[in-house]
């Protein structure tokens, strides 16, 4: 295993990750929707602008498996290179051109640099912390990242109600961008990758990866069911408990609030109580939150706990399998079991709106409450059974 950074090397490289990642996300938060109100205003379908948005998604899931071929081919920073690089180029290509079909292919390329992007970020904070910290500087950069949903659209909405022409917020958003692919050449090198030669790549070293902790994998289905997917849910569970439409909404506010300020304090405990504990709590936690379900009708008040709730323990226990993660591996091995957890948050977070709409549709009073509570139980014994290794 090879020496960890020196301590100044090793600030000064999270320093710039931290930033080059804040300010790509912010430009892409900004680029993304403004997308879609131009294919709009130019009369497409609503369908029609969900299967553009999902071309991204398509692209991060292709990718995804991948990840550890290109960390091994071209080490974490080249990686990291590209992933900024790519949405760069084709953001740029994109303000150079007005043919939709153009833009798909080039959103989808986008989509496959971000997948890159979030797994190869998150490796390298977590290989770059020193030990005794980790769970402080992941906490914070979980953090952070949720920080760039809020900014991003805030400044989107500030510069279009200034006036500010919409191909000139592009170009704005696609400076940031930039910004971001020249302060990622000032995180420092990762040689990590050179001595997991033993790491096989592609699908099988996924495969690999869920089969050596499988607890990984359960914690990225259960956080993103719960802190993702149950978001775009919520609106509607709150309709059906009788709020009104504008508080409904805000219901998605409160668990990202939960998400936000958790992150950091669930970090600082994983440093003094130890991965298990933390672990275990967070799963709690999230089940005693879903067991509440069943009074918010009467006690309505109690869904804003609930969601913020949800958000932070949902968020807490994909920051604790990252620092665990963080912990048993380096190199190619720290990215692949990062791809696990990532392509598990993900599937969580498509199955939660999916099964939640149809339970909702059944039974909001039972159904609902039912369906969250047999997942969150389902996943509290099994990482009450196989939790995190210290």
């Amino acid at each position: 295993m090879s020496p960890p950074p020196a301590p100044d090397r090793g600030r000064a490289g999270l320093t710039a990750l931290f930033g080059a990642t804040f300010l790509e996300l912010c430009g892409l938060f900004m680029y993304g929707p403004l997308l879609l109100f131009t294919l709009k205003e130019r009369g497409l379908s609503t369908s029609t602008i969900g299967l553009f948005s999902a071309a991204q998604w398509l692209g991060m899931a292709l990718a995804t498996p991948f990840t550890a071929l290109w960390v091994r081919r071209l080490g974490a920073r080249g990686a990291l290179l590209l992933s900024a690089a790519v949405p760069f180029v084709a953001f740029t290509l994109m303000n150079l051109t007005e043919q939709i079909a153009v833009w798909t292919v080039l959103y989808l390329f986008a989509g496959m640099a971000g997948s890159l992007r979030w797994i190869v970020a998150e490796s390298m904070v977590a290989e770059l912390a020193p030990a005794a910290r980790r769970g402080r500087i992941v906490g914070l950069f979980e953090t952070m990242v949720g920080l760039t949903f809020v900014v991003g659209p805030a400044l989107l909405a500030a510069l279009t109600s200034a006036g500010i022409e919409a191909h000139v917020i592009r170009w704005f958003a696609t400076a940031l961008m930039g910004a971001a692919l020249l302060l990622s050449w000032r995180v420092p090198a990762l040689h990590s990758h050179l001595e997991d030669q033993g790491v096989r790549l592609g699908i099988p070293g996924i495969v690999d990866a869920v089969r050596a902790a499988p607890v990984v994998m359960v914690a990225g289905l259960v956080g993103g069911f719960f802190e993702a997917g149950l978001a775009s849910v919520l609106p509607l569970y709150g309709l059906a408990i009788g709020l009104s439409a504008a508080l409904a909404a805000l219901l998605v506010s409160a668990s990202g609030l939960g998400s936000a300020v958790m992150m950091v304090p669930i970090g600082e405990l994983v440093d003094r109580w130890g991965r298990v504990r933390v672990w275990r709590a967070c799963a709690l936690l999230n089940l005693l939150a879903t067991l509440l379900l069943p009074w918010v009708g009467e006690l309505g008040a109690l869904a804003w706990v609930v969601a913020v709730l949800w958000g932070g323990a949902g968020g807490g226990l994909y920051t604790v399998a990252m620092i665990d993660i963080g912990h048993r591996h380096q190199g190619v091995a720290l990215v692949s079991a990062t791809s696990v957890l990532v392509m598990s948050y993900t599937l969580g977070g498509m199955m939660a709106p999916a099964l939640g709409g149809a339970a909702l549709q059944w039974s909001p009073q039972w159904g609902f409450p039912a369906l969250l509570a047999t997942w969150a139980a389902v996943g509290t014994w099994a990482l009450w059974r196989r939790g995190p290794t210290g």
